[in-house]
């Protein structure tokens, strides 16, 4: 009876701590997952597109698609493409963008996601 006891405490403790370990780890894991999502959420409602950044200072700028296709030397359906997201500029053309627009390359990526 003793023997079984004994064998109960050697086996039973440690198993049951592990268990525990195991359940705080999946409690620890789940808000940490709750606490990113919202912040991700919250992220991406503050932020907007690279494609509506690039609309919206060339309407700030009272431009036309035409326009600043002409100025930097792309066609109108490529910035067309680029204010819907279908594509991103290229660098040197990110460039021209902002200088065309009167703003820096960071200004420009800075609230995009």
């Amino acid at each position: 009876m003793q023997t079984n006891f004994i064998i109960v405490l050697v086996i039973g403790i440690p198993l049951f701590a592990a268990f525990i370990y195991l359940v705080a780890l999946l409690i620890r894991a789940l808000l940490k997952y709750i606490r990113s999502k919202d912040v991700r959420e919250e992220k991406q409602a503050t932020k907007v597109s690279l494609g509506e950044a690039i609309k919206a200072n060339r309407l700030r700028c009272q431009m036309t698609q035409e326009f600043v296709a002409e100025t930097i030397g792309v066609s109108r359906q490529a910035v067309s493409k680029w204010e819907s997201g279908a594509s991103d500029p290229s660098t040197s053309n990110l460039i021209a963008l902002a200088k065309l627009f009167g703003i820096s390359p960071e200004e420009l990526l800075h609230d995009v996601k």
